[in-house]
C-alpha cells in the first residue's frame, strides 16, 4: 500500500515521503479500513512539525481524520465488511489503516466520503465550543480566522442559535463569503483596528472569542471583549504566543481558557457524546449547510496538495483521496 511517512519532524513539503508498505493486519478488536478520503487540517501540519500536543513516534504517518470502507470486520461482528465509516487515528494519510472497531462511526447513506472525512474535527470542535461557551441568543461571538473550515462551521452553528457573530479575515475577498454564511460583522485583522471597530459595532464588545490564531491577532481579539468576557483558545495558526495585557484581564475581569477536542469528547458521557454526533451529522446533512472543498488530490500528488493548502485566501478544504 501507499502511505505518506516522515522520519523526522519539519516542514511537510520537506520531510514527507511516499512509500510502499505492507497492508497492516488487524487485531481481534480492530477493523481494516480502505481509506477513501482524508482532509488536511492545521493540526496535521503541526504534528508533522513536532509542534502539536501529541508527539509523533518516528517514523510516522500523518493525518488524524478520514473516511473509508471496512475491508475486514472485527471478530465480534460489531462492524461488518463493506461498512462505510469515518474515524480518527494517528496516521490516516495511507491507503489502509487498522482502527479499533469501537472507534469507527458508520457514515449516513446520504453523506459523501468527502464530507465524512471532515465531519469530526472541525464541526465537532465548533459544536463543543459553542456548548461550553454558554452563549445565549442575542449575544456576540468573535471568531478569528473566520474563513477557515472551523470558522465557517462555527458561524453557521452559532447563527442557528441566534448568536451574533463577528469574524476576522486577512483578505477582503473573504468578507462577502462569511456575510453570506450569516456573519453580522467581518473585519480584516491586517488592515483594520479590530480592537476599536469591534467594540463600536457590538454595543461595547463581544461576550466570547474563539481564537485559532494567537500572536498579535489573539491579543487584539482579547481587547474586543466586554467586561467579564471569555476567550477560548483552540489553535495557534500564527505559531506565536499571544502577548497578554495583564491590566486588561484584571480591570475587565476577563477569562482565558483552552479547548482541545480530544479532552472534551473523552469527558462526555456516552449519551452526551451520541447527542453531539447526532447534532453535528444533522447539521452536515442539512440542505442549506455549506461545506467547502477547494481541491482533491491523490496521495501521489501530496506536494501539490500541500502547495494548494498554503494558498493565501484559500476557501475550502484540501483532500487527499483514493479510488
Amino acid at each position: 500500500m501507499k502511505e505518506l511517512i516522515f522520519d523526522q519532524t519539519g516542514l511537510p513539503e520537506q520531510v514527507l515521503q511516499l512509500k510502499e508498505s505492507p497492508i497492516p493486519t488487524p487485531k481481534a478488536h480492530e477493523v481494516l479500513i480502505r481509506v477513501k478520503a482524508r482532509n488536511i487540517n492545521p493540526s496535521d501540519i503541526m504534528f508533522i512539525r513536532g509542534m502539536y500536543g501529541i508527539t509523533p513516534k518516528l517514523p510516522s504517518s500523518a493525518g488524524f481524520e478520514a473516511s473509508g470502507v471496512v475491508e475486514k470486520g472485527d471478530e465480534t461482528g460489531m462492524v461488518k465488511s463493506g461498512t462505510r465509516v469515518m474515524f480518527t487515528a494517528i496516521g490516516t494519510w495511507k491507503e489502509y489503516v487498522c482502527v479499533p472497531a469501537a472507534m469507527v462511526i458508520p457514515i449516513p447513506p446520504q453523506m459523501s466520503d468527502e464530507i465524512a472525512c471532515q465531519a469530526f474535527v472541525n464541526p465537532m470542535t465548533a459544536y463543543g465550543m459553542i456548548a461550553e461557551s454558554g452563549l445565549q441568543a442575542g449575544e456576540w461571538l468573535m471568531i478569528t480566522a473566520g474563513a477557515s473550515a472551523f470558522g465557517k462551521f462555527a458561524i453557521q452553528m452559532a447563527k442557528s442559535k441566534g448568536i451574533k457573530v463577528v469574524a476576522t479575515v486577512r483578505h477582503d475577498s473573504q468578507k462577502q463569503l462569511l456575510q453570506d454564511l450569516g456573519a453580522d460583522l467581518v473585519v480584516n485583522s491586517d488592515s483594520e483596528k479590530i480592537q476599536k471597530v469591534v467594540p463600536e459595532q457590538t454595543e461595547g464588545g463581544v461576550h466570547v472569542v474563539f481564537d485559532a490564531v494567537g500572536g498579535m491577532v489573539g491579543a487584539k481579539a482579547l481587547s474586543t471583549l466586554r467586561p467579564k468576557g471569555k476567550m477560548m483558545v483552540f489553535g495557534a495558526l500564527a505559531l506565536e504566543n499571544m502577548p497578554i495585557n495583564s491590566g486588561l484581564l484584571i480591570f475587565k475581569n476577563l477569562t482565558i481558557s483552552g479547548f482541545w477536542l480530544s479532552t472534551w469528547v473523552e469527558e462526555l458521557s456516552v449519551e452526551n457524546r451520541m447527542n453531539a454526533f447526532q447534532a453535528v451529522f444533522g447539521f452536515l446533512l442539512k440542505d442549506d449547510s455549506q461545506v467547502d472543498i477547494a481541491g482533491k488530490y491523490p496521495l501521489e500528488d501530496f506536494q501539490a496538495a500541500l502547495a494548494t493548502y498554503q494558498t493565501p485566501g484559500r476557501n475550502g478544504k484540501i483532500l487527499l483521496v483514493s479510488e
